[in-house]
């Protein structure tokens, strides 16, 4: 059964729409997009911001694991690729141990983090850079929009978008699939949802996978 609450209408975090009818599975109460296909955690079911930090104090991401590290590769390298020497990054949702910023600055792209549980500066989110990663983040996000456009706006002309999440199965597969059940994810894409997001921001994606995506801002 769904709750009463649930069954009242709700709007997609990310583009707006009225979503479709509420689905439990053993893991939360789900909803689906009808205009941009993302599924979502419905809002009811959401940690609060204390449960959310625990729980993410218990992921084991070290700076130093070469198995964390070579997670990271995925995203690092085709975006290294296509980066003008000496471009200045930020890796958005940075975590507790900001691997990724460190090895992309000693490749020689020089990029700092930022995260509101473990790198809240602030500051960071004035200047403006030549890439921004977000690496296993836009699950996590509540206002997927909100934090989108401001990655908009941290990006220069030219910039790039990194983006690393496990792309929603068919739906068919939803209730076998292992990424729902982690409590803070609460977003679950698939290419036409990231297709909605680079129609959004006039983004162009340039490569896509099952777990990394390239987004590319016109000059």
């Amino acid at each position: 059964m769904v709750s009463a609450s649930a069954e009242a209408p709700v709007a997609c975090p990310l583009c707006g729409a009225v979503t479709g009818a509420p689905w439990r599975e053993t893991t939360g109460v789900y909803r689906h997009c009808p205009r941009c296909d993302l599924v979502s955690r419905d809002p009811t079911t959401w940690l609060d911001a204390d449960a959310e930090r625990a729980y993410y104090g218990t992921h084991d991401n070290r700076m130093d694991d070469p198995g964390y590290r070579r997670f990271l590769v995925q995203l690092a390298e085709p975006l290294m690729a296509r980066l003008p020497p000496s471009c200045r990054g930020l890796d958005y949702g940075c975590g507790a141990a900001p691997a990724l910023a460190a090895m992309l600055t000693a490749a020689g792209f020089p990029t700092v983090g930022y995260d509101p549980f473990f790198a809240p500066d602030e500051s960071r989110l004035d200047a403006q850079y030549d890439f921004v990663t977000c690496t296993e983040v836009i699950e996590h996000m509540h206002d997927p929009l909100g934090d989108l456009a401001r990655i908009d706006t941290l990006l220069r002309p030219a910039g790039w978008v990194g983006l690393m999440t496990e792309l929603r199965p068919p739906m068919t597969d939803f209730a076998r699939w292992h990424y729902h059940r982690d409590p803070t994810h609460v977003g679950f894409h698939s290419e036409a949802s990231l297709r909605w997001i680079a129609a959004r921001f006039g983004w162009q994606m340039k490569s896509a996978s099952r777990r990394v995506i390239l987004l590319h801002k016109p000059a």
